[in-house]
């Protein structure tokens, strides 16, 4: 019994190009120095003293800037390859962590929080390009599984030191956010030397064929689809910890707990689950279920009691959700995508998520402030309602395309 698990996991992980490893190594260490925009607003209010508007402004610049970046980013891979603009942006971003600490006016703040949001979200769409170089037909989902594992470790060891750091010292958290970036660049370098790269671009796609993703509409489409789901999830990330307190009245302790709890399922099952699926149907099934699951989760938590087996139960399903429904999306993209145009269609999909980024608050203190939390959630299951018909509806039309490869 026990040799067969260890032989689930083994298949599951391997396959996998060794380049495909390092591109998760680098953006792990990079994502695990995320604390800066996680308490830049309590850095804001706490440390320089500004209002809860003001500190909103701050947001949303970040925001601005991300969205700024994939789309630059996108351009710019396009034009001079993902590994250049990856070193690049990771070094710059890591200087501007340490010139943002020391910005103490709201002008400096802001200009200096947008500017590094944009080089750091660039660095997105040219690692997603490049770990869809390096995956394999048959395996390019679960590259893409391995990467967001790698991210999402990196969010728990962040998030979990960050705490640490900012209860002894805010200061700290731009130097080691901005550590990190640098750490990340010095790593790709190291264990993905520009020499070999450069050796390994060989052209892989038969066709010289180049299409715009912002011209392609049914990609335009998939993002439009997939932006409504993406505000479900994010809004769902960000109003949870206040939902299980305000009107749960559960502790932060288990709080904590059930933040932490997605993570780990995507740790452990992500991969696994990829490994049985993946090739079995179009993906696009897939994405249409899981989108359907987190609705149903939504749902549930207007009709259940508030109990903690229930708030485990919604947590998980909103997990298998994110799981059946993220790695398929990115491998869509990729399957649309050649060599020379990949830049862009990563970038629209970076873009689509710093969007729901900033719509959502905006989407979630409305609906709270007019319904409460249950309006909220109703609403949320009619997004992901209209959002997974769209999906079945593109895969009715398509029902034999595999990824609608042109």
């Amino acid at each position: 019994m026990f040799a067969s698990f260890i032989q689930l996991y083994k298949q599951a992980y391997s396959g996998l190009s060794r380049n495909s490893w390092y591109l998760s190594i680098v953006m792990m260490i990079n994502r695990s120095g995320t604390m800066v925009v996680a308490f830049m607003s309590v850095y804001c209010a706490k440390k320089l003293h500004f209002d809860m508007e003001h500190a909103g402004y701050i947001m949303a610049l970040f925001g601005a800037g991300s969205i700024c970046g994939g789309f630059i980013g996108g351009k710019l891979t396009d034009n001079f390859g993902f590994y250049d603009l990856q070193v690049g942006a990771l070094v710059t971003g890591g200087l501007l962590f340490f010139v943002l600490g020391y910005q103490h006016t709201f002008l400096s703040l802001g200009i200096c929080a947008f500017v590094l949001s944009l080089c750091n979200e660039s660095v997105r769409p040219a690692n997603s390009a490049a770990v869809a170089h390096y995956s394999s037909d048959e395996n390019k989902t679960r590259s893409v599984s391995l990467n967001r594992l790698a991210i999402n470790l990196g969010w728990a060891v962040g998030g979990g030191l960050g705490g640490f750091i900012a209860a002894v010292d805010y200061h700290l958290l731009f130097w080691v956010d901005g550590g990190t970036n640098i750490l990340a660049a010095v790593l790709l370098m190291i264990l993905m030397p520009k020499a070999k790269i450069v050796k390994t671009m060989k052209a892989r796609d038969k066709s010289s064929f180049r299409i715009s993703a912002y011209r392609d509409r049914t990609y335009l489409l998939f993002i439009l689809l997939g932006t409504l789901f993406f505000v479900c999830f994010y809004e769902f990330m960000i109003m949870e910890p206040a939902f299980y307190k305000i009107d749960w009245h559960f502790s932060e302790r288990f709080i904590g707990f059930l933040l932490a709890l997605n993570g780990v399922i995507i740790a452990f099952v992500e991969m696994v689950l990829i490994h049985n699926l993946e090739g079995r149907r179009h993906g696009l099934v897939y994405i249409t279920g899981g989108i359907l699951l987190g609705g149903a989760g939504f749902v549930l938590i207007n009709l259940v009691p508030p109990t903690a087996v229930m708030a485990i139960l919604i947590v998980i399903i909103i997990t298998f959700s994110e799981m059946l429904t993220m790695p398929f999306m990115n491998a869509f993209w990729i399957g649309r995508s050649i060599h020379h145009n990949r830049g862009e269609y990563a970038a629209l999909y970076s873009m689509a998520w710093s969007s729901a980024q900033i719509v959502a608050p905006i989407i979630g203190g409305v609906m709270i402030a007019r319904g409460g939390f249950s309006l909220l959630w109703w609403m949320l299951a009619g997004l992901c309602l209209a959002s997974s018909a769209g999906f079945f509806l593109m895969y009715r039309a398509h029902p034999r395309e595999q990824e609608f490869a042109r």
